[in-house]
Order: C-alpha cells, then sequence, then structure tokens
C-alpha cells in the first residue's frame, strides 16, 4: 500500500513521500487515530492532519474518487489486489490517471514488518457512512481548545460508550458537539446526528437508525431478502458514533430534571443498555437537562463520562464583540463574569450596542445588569421548565445578597426537607445555581431575573 501511494504520489509531485507522509499513512492502515500519529512523530495533531489533508487530496485526484482517513485503506486494499488479480498480458496496470509498472510490484517487495497488514487477505474496511443532514452548521466554535481535547480523549482513547455535555441554553454545547464531529468523524464507521427537538418516540428514533446501518449492507451484498439485526447489534459491530441533540425534551416540565415524559419513558433501557452493554461505539448526548441514571453510574466501573461546560473566558467572551464592531476593550472581566460568559447572552449584548450604535461603558453604569427581551426569553424558557419546590428555593436564594447554608435553607418547617434537597440537587444538575464550600447561591443575573419575574406575576 505504502508503494502503491509513494508511486502515486510522485506521478503528481515528482517527490517521493517524506518521514512524516509515510508515517501518516502507516498510523492509518493501522487503524490509528492522528493524535497517535502525532505523538509518535512528534510533532502537533494540526499538523499530522494538515499533511494527511495534502495527501487525501494528491490521491483523490490521482485515482479519481474521493480519498479520506476513513476509505484509505480499503481503497488501496482494493487497488493493490487488483494489481495482480488481472489476468492480462499486459507488463502494466493503469490506475487512475498512471500506469504502474508490474515488475516494480512483486510480491518479494512487500515489507513483511509488523507495521504492514497482519492479515493481508482480510476483508477490507468497509467505507466510513455519515448522516450529519440534522447537525446544525455552526461554524464559529470560541476557543474551546481544552474542552475539545476532554472530549477527543474520552471518545477516541477512552473508549467511551457515552458521553454527555451538559449545560445552560446558549452555553455552546452544540457548537462545541459540531467541531468535535468534524474533528473525529473519519475515525468511525457510522456517524450520525439527530435532533430530539420534536421528540420522536423511541420505536420512531430507533426505526430510523436502523434504516441508516442496515442500507450500505443491503446495496452492498444485493441481497432482497436480508433482514436488519437490532440496534444494539450495529453498535456491536460497528464502530458507531451517534449524537442526540436538544435531549432535554425527553423529560417533563414542571418536574425535577431528567424525569421522562409518558410518551418517552422507552429511551431510559435504551440509555442504560448504552451504558452497560459493552461495545465499541459511542453515544452522544447534547442538552440542559441529561437522564439521571448518567449521572448516577460510577465512572469506575462504566466507560462513561460528563463534561458541564462553562462559560467563556474573557479573552475568547471579547471575540464576540469584535466580531460585530464594538468596543471591546470597555467590557471588564466583571462584566462577562455578570453573564457567566454565556456565548447566546453575550450575542445578545453585543447585538444590542450594535443596533443602537451604544458603547459598552454608555451603556453600563455601575456594573447595571440589564436583560434584552431575547435574553428574558431565553431565560423564561428555562424557567418554565423547573418544578414548584425547585422555583420555591430559586425564590428564596434570590432574596438573598450572601450564599445560603443548607441550614438555613431548611428552617422552614413547612417544606420536606427531602424536597429541598431533591430541589437543590435538580437545580445544580440544570447548572442553575452554584455550590460555594457548604452554601448555595443564585448567580446575579439569574438573581436579578427571579426578582423582576416573581414581581411581573405579583403585579
Amino acid at each position: 500500500m505504502l508503494k502503491l501511494a509513494d508511486d502515486l504520489v510522485f506521478a503528481k509531485t515528482g517527490q517521493h513521500l517524506d518521514d512524516l507522509q509515510e508515517a501518516v499513512l502507516r498510523g492509518t492502515i493501522q487503524g490509528e487515530t492522528y493524535q497517535k500519529i502525532a505523538d509518535e512523530s512528534h510533532c502537533s495533531e494540526g499538523h499530522v492532519r494538515d499533511v494527511g489533508s495534502k495527501l487525501w487530496q494528491i490521491l483523490s485526484e490521482m485515482l479519481g474518487e474521493e480519498i479520506h482517513k476513513g476509505n484509505y485503506r480499503a481503497t488501496m486494499e482494493r487497488l493493490r489486489i487488483s494489481i495482480f488479480s488481472d489476468n492480462s498480458h499486459q507488463d502494466y496496470v493503469k490506475i487512475g490517471s498512471i500506469h504502474i509498472c508490474r515488475e516494480n510490484w512483486q510480491t518479494s517487495d512487500i515489507p513483511k514488518s509488523e507495521n504492514n497488514l497482519k492479515n493481508p487477505d482480510a476483508t477490507p474496511t468497509e467505507t466510513r457512512h455519515q448522516d450529519l443532514s440534522e447537525m446544525p452548521d455552526l461554524r464559529i466554535c470560541y476557543d474551546r481548545t481544552d474542552e475539545l481535547k476532554t472530549l477527543k480523549k474520552w471518545v477516541i482513547q477512552d473508549n467511551c460508550r457515552l458521553v454527555t455535555i451538559e449545560g445552560m441554553s446558549g452555553i455552546g454545547k452544540t457548537t462545541l458537539a459540531t467541531e468535535l464531529i468534524r474533528d473525529i468523524k473519519d475515525e468511525f464507521d457510522y456517524v450520525v446526528w439527530r435532533s430530539l427537538e420534536k421528540c420522536p418516540t423511541f420505536p420512531e428514533l430507533e426505526a430510523n437508525l436502523i434504516d441508516f446501518f442496515f442500507q450500505p449492507s443491503k446495496i452492498k451484498l444485493g441481497k432482497k431478502n436480508l433482514q436488519p439485526l437490532s440496534l444494539s447489534k450495529y453498535l456491536q459491530k460497528h464502530r458507531c458514533l451517534v449524537v442526540f441533540d436538544d435531549v432535554h425534551h425527553l423529560f417533563s416540565s414542571g418536574k425535577f430534571a431528567g424525569e421522562y415524559k409518558r410518551e418517552t419513558q422507552d429511551y431510559f433501557p435504551f440509555f442504560k443498555q448504552i451504558e452497560e452493554l459493552s461495545h465499541q461505539s459511542c453515544l452522544l448526548l447534547l442538552g440542559w437537562e441529561q437522564p439521571r441514571q448518567v449521572t448516577q453510574q460510577n465512572k469506575e466501573y462504566y466507560p462513561i463520562n460528563t463534561l458541564k461546560l462553562r462559560g467563556l473566558n474573557y479573552k475568547a467572551a471579547l471575540k464576540i464583540f469584535k466580531d460585530r464592531g464594538v468596543a471591546s476593550s470597555e467590557m471588564s472581566q466583571s462584566l462577562i463574569s455578570m453573564y457567566q460568559g454565556n456565548p447566546f447572552w453575550l450575542k445578545i449584548l453585543a447585538t444590542l450596542m450594535q443596533d443602537l450604535d451604544i458603547s459598552p461603558r454608555e451603556l453600563f453604569v455601575e456594573n447595571t445588569i440589564l436583560l434584552p427581551e431575547d435574553l428574558k426569553d431565553n431565560l423564561r424558557q428555562q424557567f418554565k421548565r423547573l418544578s414548584k419546590m425547585e422555583i420555591e428555593v430559586i425564590s428564596r436564594l434570590a432574596q438573598e445578597e450572601k450564599p445560603v447554608t443548607l441550614a438555613r435553607l431548611l428552617e422552614d418547617n413547612n417544606i420536606s426537607p427531602s424536597e429541598v434537597l431533591n430541589a437543590l440537587q435538580s437545580l445544580t444538575r440544570r447548572c442553575l445555581i452554584e455550590k460555594n464550600e457548604k452554601s448555595y447561591l443564585l448567580p446575579p443575573l439569574l438573581q436579578h431575573y427571579a426578582i423582576s419575574s416573581m414581581t411581573t406575576d405579583g403585579d
């Protein structure tokens, strides 16, 4: 395979493969990730990706078909076999746009080292299949380098079966996930993104996914009576990456976080199966709320992980204002923190300043908290999901200037301690409250919104 690739690259560029190009191809044949190839070659993952991208482009042009990391091994194995299986008496074989001389391709010339395929007669890896039609086209990701690195480690190196990204609305969960998928999609046999915004029943979603996994096999084998496998069998048989966005739509409003609707309860055994069944795939869940059993599982025994996404750092947040022509130098660290570094909230502020041609210095006097209508609408959607007890706890926290201890929250004899604890746990899972040592507090902006909404309700 390396000899064939070298001939193709030389025919296109006039130069043979260099050491790093050869390392990329060897690693790809062996199923290694770009990160592992980079570590072994003592260079950055980004540089290895650039080298790989140029190689795939050259090979695609020479072979007249799209070549990428996911199908390189299968394509080159097919071409290598065709060189020896051709029964014609010609001393050359035409591959793509060039002619390969047979005498340069004797089997004795193929190195018999550990770096070659252990079983050259094995069935080549099938082409990758991807359905990202429901993945939003979000191209701007404000410096989530550390978060991306963590997610890549969990999904690629640690082979986590289930990974959740959770956080408040607008914090950037979906944007981060789209960046992750673009980086790692070629590491999987199947990649599919599904939004749960319209809340399909599990049988409906299951049938949709099985059809996605089944069609390539049906077309490839051409068998009319071929029967699809169960969803779990596909996840075991292939390396699959499945993304569920807007998972919170599975859960009831007015209840504690993660309580299923009656019509979505069939998701519970599926998520449990994903966690406990031995398989080589990964399910990525995005949402304001996550299934309760995910947070209950012991990470030491189950290969699952949760990333609680926080706000942007000061430097990354400033870029939002720079992109909109707002005087970013006037945005203080405290002001960014007041809006919790939430990208969506900051974009609402930046758009307000842009529309009114007002600078941050003019708009904010003594760190006044402003709640534009778009921001109120966003918060209203999240607060509408709260249970009565959660609303009660938030109301009490909103009236306090300092963090409140658990003992103080339990002082009211008319409220069950268990209900208060359940509410605190649920609010923590929703990322609406913060814990400071042994006390709880409501972030300033949420406190301001809670007070204003209570006043409005009272009127």
